[in-house]
């Protein structure tokens, strides 16, 4: 299984937005679609030992986790408004302490980002940052949780709950990438490494 956690710093925690809007209205939500998008599609099936976490610390009702398990999506399609209607129809659950379930795969929770990274402490982390070691020198291990930022890098706070961890800091390229080509990289050089 192979983590993803992408902090949303902007994106809205209300489903007030409208979907034509997602860019602005929603916080950069758009971001965020595109990482979903990146995460699970293949040419003709979608990635099903995949799980990605959407923290989302924008707007009043901050924070929230949205998290997406590949192995029991239905209803995700590859356009970005249909995405949308999904984080939106999790954004109108009420939720409490404990993660409640939106649609087949999607759930929702009051979890921040220091709650999803205490809470996947004990798997390898992998901090995806510029000034890191080059992907192609490092073995990606199994069941790796890999942490990036969206259109902004981790805060110092942020940066220092994920260093706590011990995580290996990898550079994917030399140049910096949208947070959702750092996911579809990631996941072509673990393809390659195990060979699928």
């Amino acid at each position: 299984m192979i983590r993803f956690v992408v902090i949303g710093h902007r994106a809205v925690t209300t489903g007030d937005f409208k979907l034509d809007d997602i860019s602005g209205g929603a916080g950069r939500l758009d971001v965020l679609v595109r990482c979903v998008n990146s995460a699970f599609f293949l040419s003709h099936s979608i990635r099903t030992n995949v799980e990605l976490f959407l923290v989302l610390t924008g707007g009043s009702d901050a924070p929230k986790t949205v998290r997406f398990a590949g192995s029991e999506l239905k209803y995700l399609n590859p356009d970005e408004r249909s995405t949308s209607s999904l984080i939106r129809n999790a954004l109108l659950k009420k939720v409490g302490s404990e993660e409640i379930r939106s649609s087949p795969g999607v759930y929702i929770s009051r979890r921040s980002f220091s709650d999803m990274i205490e809470q996947l402490r004990g798997m390898p982390i992998i901090y995806l940052k510029e000034d890191g070691t080059d992907a192609r020198d490092f073995a990606f291990p199994d069941n790796a949780v890999i942490v990036l930022g969206d259109d902004r890098d981790l805060t110092e706070e942020e940066e220092a709950a994920v260093m706590k961890c011990g995580p290996s800091k990898i550079s994917l390229g030399p140049l910096s990438l949208h947070a959702d080509h750092c996911i579809i990289v990631a996941h072509n050089e673990m393809d390659r490494q195990r060979g699928t």
